[in-house]
């Protein structure tokens, strides 16, 4: 094991599977010779360089349309791109793209054309970047079938789903959250460590309830666990989900049915946002185990402020889901 941070997780990752599989290449803008927005992609131009011309880390235009038909015709040939967007919130320019070809190309030809192309970069909120730039997209690609989305919260998660990514001959929308970059943790060294897609993390145990996370917010509903347990004898178990598509509803479902009670936390818009089908689907499995309804932590139905107080209100933290627990055990 190795102590990293979350960027380098990834960046490992990206460098063992290509070392691993010559078919795989990353593309973006300023990937190569800047090295990605974040220092995500650093050292892999120079590491490769040798190897086909320097294509196996290609700087790209600025278009985020062109980057996801080079890396969607790509994986058709048999290659495995992994394209980077700056933001995720950039790549709704390129939504026709990824919802009308990346998702449905295997479909739409009775899969005799695999689609193995990882669409990555930072997603989240906060830092002050204001309406366009800040913000939780990921439903978006949850109501697309034909895709795959990934959100990890830890690094050794980063590096163990982005290789099941690489190896996934399915489209695979990967979402890491810039607010994560930093985050130290321990990883494994094995070249072949993966983390299975559809098996969800339990990240506390507890008795009383169950709070449903994924991505940034699994740290603060694991710091609210602790204030809950500490100041109000409530014991939490939390569920880090890290895959939405697949879920492991089985995982929440028998956390449910042990502590009868269950709140979903996210940072994306409450409104349609993928905590109504979290809700929704604990509703589904687990009706005759719950004793409250399904408490929902998510943002407030407005594009994210600059003001740096007024964007403290529009993310939600860890007393947001201490009074959601609370409510939920009343």
């Amino acid at each position: 094991m190795t102590t990293m941070r979350y960027l380098e997780a990834l960046r490992v990752a990206m460098r063992e599977e290509m070392e691993r599989d010559p078919n795989v290449f990353v593309c973006g803008e300023e990937v190569a010779q800047y090295q990605g927005t974040f220092r995500v992609t650093e050292g892999l131009a120079d590491h490769f360089q040798a190897e086909r011309g320097g294509m196996r880390v290609l700087d790209t235009p600025i278009s985020e349309a062109g980057i996801v038909g080079l890396a969607t015709g790509a994986a058709m040939t048999g290659l495995r791109p992994v394209a980077e967007f700056m933001t995720w919130s950039f790549a709704l320019v390129a939504m026709d793209q990824i919802a009308n070809h990346t998702a449905k190309i295997r479909y739409m030809s009775s899969g005799s054309v695999n689609v193995p192309v990882v669409l990555r970069g930072p997603a989240g909120t906060g830092n002050q970047l204001s309406a366009q730039h800040s913000q939780s997209l990921e439903c978006w690609y949850t109501h697309m079938p034909g895709l795959k989305v990934v959100m990890p919260a830890t690094p050794e998660d980063a590096k163990g789903l982005l290789k099941s990514a690489i190896r996934d001959d399915n489209p695979v929308i990967f979402m890491e959250h810039a607010g994560l970059y930093a985050q130290k943790g321990e990883v494994s060294d094995d070249a072949d460590f993966t983390v299975p897609f559809g098996v969800a993390a339990v990240r506390r145990t507890g008795s009383d309830v169950t709070v449903v996370t994924y991505s940034h917010a699994v740290g603060q509903c694991l710091t609210a666990a602790e204030v809950l347990a500490d100041q109000h004898g409530i014991e939490c178990e939390v569920i880090d989900i890290r895959t939405l598509v697949p879920l492991d509803i089985d995982t929440i479902a028998a956390s449910v049915a042990k502590t009868h009670r269950a709140v979903v936390v996210h940072e994306d818009w409450k409104q349609c946002g993928f905590g109504a089908e979290l809700a929704s689907r604990i509703y589904e499995t687990s009706f005759d185990d719950l004793d409250a309804p399904v408490e929902r932590v998510g943002g407030p139905y407005v594009p994210m402020p600059y003001s740096k107080p007024l964007e403290r209100l529009a993310i939600p933290g860890e007393m947001d889901v201490v009074a959601a627990v609370r409510r939920a055990t009343d």
